[in-house]
């Protein structure tokens, strides 16, 4: 086994450059901690030099620090301060909770954060529960800000950009905020409405209709612009968005007569302001004029609302599934989904089944020609499922050969439950102690600590050279798969299967989870 050794993790941001602070150089840092763990030492120096403390992800020394400790190389780590590792103390509690996992203590040489002792772990602990305590007080009171101000003011909140709008910060009443103003997919939005509103036109209608007259299909996140799939679920949520109503009177009686609750009188419903909608904890629906124009006026708005609402179907009971592939047959070419159609003989004496691609019916397409696939579900569903027990046997093969690892892991997580049922007596005890029994409670419970510490330690190791997977319950019903009905297949086939990508040219292709 290869010999750990200490890491040195030193760190100077810009800031630090500019302020001319000779302390936290990098060879200041480097000399200091060299000088603490010895000349002799086996060590190895981990350097950000000119980066911010802000977070870890874009300090790619850290990051292979982390790495490196996760992979059982590292013993320690010595910083000259706490804030080399993040000048967030959260973050930092964090980072070093982490590293605990992996067995590896930190020592700061300026502050008493030593997680190589109790007592260092114990102040850690302390201060991880508090900044925790402080994460969750202060996000729940910006929900409930978040919230208050979404229904009270007619500015946008932030989050995904409605498509057909951008923000623009503006200042109206003497306040500032966002306020949605028209892209150019607006005139998307407004096509979508005309062509809707007609009698006898569907949701396909207007999805060929944007894609024939090459409509814009993008909206704007920041100041960029990003693509967006625009299908008959997309164009029916946009068709249903008072976000995009000029509202007047005929508009407020409509949401009144729903149930709504609405913020404003009815006279701030001009015919030129689009609507907000929230809904809150307790259900409510809540519609609050925007600062916003809207882009389609009334009349047609509500004209859709009323086709929609006659349009609705049925829900149709599910029933048996088509396929017990459902949700993981996608096409090769573009990625989307495959259903599954029947094929009927002229006397419907014979039926089968075939899939369909449906990317063709979004605006970007699939480079396939045609809807139908040759590959037929039948040959799919027999190539995965001998796919899948072959899948499963080779792992049977691997966790034979490891069954003396998996059986020490199992002794070692024995002895941890051990650990704990102990403390938690000693624990009990505590109570009723008097000075003298309480200092050797406390004692023992240290050394079951320490011992729990190591066990922990050992099976991390052991974990690491043993990938162990429990076979057993997949085996066992693709042992007796005629037995099984869709659903369960279908279930089964999602524990092991990510995605299957299918095509003509190619076949299938399987991606397994594990």
């Amino acid at each position: 086994m290869k010999t750990k050794y200490t890491a040195i993790y030193v760190r100077r941001s810009v800031s630090d450059k500019d302020k001319g602070n000779n302390s936290l150089s990098i060879a200041a840092q480097r000399e200091e901690c060299i000088r603490f763990v010895g000349e002799g030492a086996d060590f190895k120096v981990y350097c950000d030099d000119g980066k911010s403390g802000k977070d870890v992800r874009h300090r790619p020394e850290f990051m292979q620090m982390m790495s490196d400790a996760k992979d059982g190389l590292i013993d320690r780590i010595i910083v000259k301060k706490y804030d080399r590792f993040s000048r967030n103390m959260r973050e930092y509690l964090n980072i070093t909770d982490e590293l605990d996992r992996y067995g590896v203590g930190v020592v700061s040489l300026s502050e008493p954060f030593n997680t190589e002792t109790k007592e260092g772990r114990m102040m850690r602990n302390n201060l991880l529960n508090f900044a925790e305590f402080e994460r969750e007080t202060i996000a729940a009171r910006v929900k409930d800000a978040y919230s208050t101000k979404a229904v009270e003011t007619g500015f946008y909140q932030g989050g995904k950009m409605f498509f057909g709008f951008q923000s623009s910060r503006q200042t109206i009443n003497g306040k500032t905020g966002s306020v949605l103003v028209p892209s150019e997919a607006a005139q998307t939005v407004i096509a979508a409405y005309e062509v809707y509103k007609e009698p006898g036109t569907s949701l396909l209608d207007v999805v060929n209709y944007i894609k024939e007259h090459d409509l814009p299909t993008s909206s704007m996140t920041g100041n960029a612009p990003i693509n967006r799939i625009i299908d008959r679920s997309e164009i029916s949520r946009i068709l249903e968005n008072p976000l995009y109503v000029r509202a007047d009177k005929n508009v407020y009686e409509f949401f009144l007569s729903r149930g709504f609750t609405i913020i404003d009188d009815i006279d701030a419903f001009d015919g030129v302001h689009g609507l907000m909608w929230h809904k809150q904890k307790s259900e409510d629906r809540f519609i609050k004029v925007g600062y916003h124009e809207g882009l389609v006026d009334s009349e047609t708005w509500l004209a859709v609302q009323d086709k929609k609402s006659h349009n609705h179907q049925i829900p149709k009971s599910r029933g048996e599934l088509k396929s017990w592939l459902v949700g993981l047959t996608k096409c090769g070419h573009c990625g989307r989904a495959l259903l599954i159609n029947y094929g009927y003989s002229v006397d419907k004496s014979k039926i089968w089944r075939y899939y369909i691609c449906t990317g063709l019916k979004t605006i970007k397409g699939c480079s396939r020609k045609t809807e139908r696939l040759k590959v037929r579900p039948d040959d799919v569903e027999r190539a995965v499922y001998k796919a899948m027990k072959e899948h499963i046997s080779e792992f049977e093969v691997a966790k034979n050969s490891s069954a003396n690892k998996s059986s020490e892991a199992e002794k070692i997580k024995a002895e941890l439950l051990r650990i704990e049922a102990d403390t938690k007596k000693l624990i009990d005890r505590l109570i009723d102690a008097d000075d003298v029994l309480f200092g050797y409670i406390q004692e023992k419970i240290s050394e079951l600590h320490a011992k729990k510490n190591e066990y922990e330690k050992q099976l991390l190791l052991i974990e690491r050279k043993v990938k162990k997977i429990d076979t057993k319950p997949l085996l066992e019903p693709l042992n007796r798969w005629d037995e099984l009905t869709m659903e369960e297949k279908n279930a089964l086939a999602k524990v092991m299967i990510d995605r299957i990508d299918v095509t003509d040219e190619e076949g299938i292709k399987i991606h397994f989870i594990f």
